[in-house]
């Protein structure tokens, strides 16, 4: 399997816009000035609490990032006079602030709300608490910013593990989703595969908006899978667990046969393990491709069959030369 590295990509930033038009609902956020700065570009990841620069020290204000006042923050400027609090404010709110977002139900005083306008800062609240919404947040913009790429096969849930089928065009990777969800499995996504890296050894794979979970069959053409069979044979995202690389047979391929060795491939810096699976006349590839998923659940909770059987067979070559046992316990009266 060959990945094109050019079709890495990662958004350089999202707009204030987007940010709260995606937000507000999942997260309860409202405004609470003027609709200033939605243009604005929040162009980092993280969240800054900004305790330090509002007390005046400057020197590591990371004021790329959106801004969250919690009580901390809120309480401090409570503290202070009129005079020193616009000033307290002034300084923070002449860099390129994104948005500010004021946690635990905490409202600004008129001189923040008059600042933030004059200076096109928008501020939204929130009635969660700083540890909650920043935890929101957090996943939220790390999915946003996360790399991706975008593959060609095509992804099916198999028995909980997420399975995805590469191999050249026509080589029947829809072919054997279809199959799978035939027999009960679910569909992410086919033909355009989009694997999300979500922290460090995790890759999401899901769907493009505009195909979702349509599907070409040669032959047929377009169809649905969800009009199909349900609701219940989709899936929106899955966590890509398994690539399985669908070839024609080739004699001079060295294909395993034990399994001893795991083979993995590596996609945005994720190993994943990774299977070779040669096609030849009258291979059953779905009932294969529920193995692969069984046993890698085994694998997963402990069980390694290729392990345990290579260890009886050293057990026995070192017990050659003794005597042994070689009967066989039947069922009393079976004799088959």
């Amino acid at each position: 399997m060959k990945l094109d590295d050019r079709n890495i990509s990662r958004k350089e930033f999202i707009t204030v816009d987007f940010f709260f038009n995606k937000t507000k609902e999942k997260f309860k956020l409202r405004l609470l000035n003027d609709r200033v700065g939605f243009d604005r570009k929040i162009k980092d990841q993280n969240l800054h609490r900004p305790g330090l620069p509002l007390a005046g020290f400057l020197d590591l204000f990371a004021y790329s990032r959106i801004q969250v006042f919690g009580n901390t923050e809120m309480s401090y400027l409570h503290s202070l006079s009129k005079e020193e609090r616009i000033d307290s404010l002034n300084r923070i709110f002449k860099f390129e602030i994104p948005c500010i977002i004021i946690t635990n139900s905490n409202l600004p005083s008129p001189e923040m709300i008059e600042l933030a306008n004059k200076f096109n800062i928008p501020i939204f609240g929130s009635d969660y608490t700083t540890t909650k919404l920043i935890y929101l947040l957090g996943d939220f913009l790390d999915d946003q910013f996360a790399p991706r790429i975008t593959v060609h096969g095509s992804l099916v849930d198999v028995y909980g593990v997420g399975i995805l089928f590469t191999g050249k065009s026509g080589i029947g990777k829809s072919e054997v989703a279809l199959d799978l969800v035939e027999r009960g499995h679910r569909l992410v996504a086919d033909d355009v595969v989009i694997l999300t890296k979500k922290g460090e050894g995790i890759l999401m794979a899901s769907g493009t908006d505009l195909v979702k979970h349509f599907m070409e069959l040669r032959g047929i053409g377009i169809i649905d899978i969800r009009s199909m069979f349900g609701v219940r044979a989709i899936r929106y995202q899955k966590r890509l667990e398994v690539v399985v690389e669908l070839e024609i047979w080739n004699d001079k391929v060295n294909y395993t046969r034990t399994g001893l060795e795991d083979t993995f491939i590596k996609i945005l810096e994720v190993e994943i393990p990774y299977i070779k699976l040669p096609i030849i006349p009258g291979k059953n590839i779905t009932v294969i491709s529920e193995i692969i998923a069984i046993n890698y659940l085994l694998k997963h909770y402990g069980y390694d069959a290729a392990k345990i059987l290579q260890k009886r067979i050293e057990d026995q070559i070192r017990k050659k030369g003794e005597d042994y046992d070689r009967t066989v316990d039947y069922f009393e009266h079976d004799f088959e």
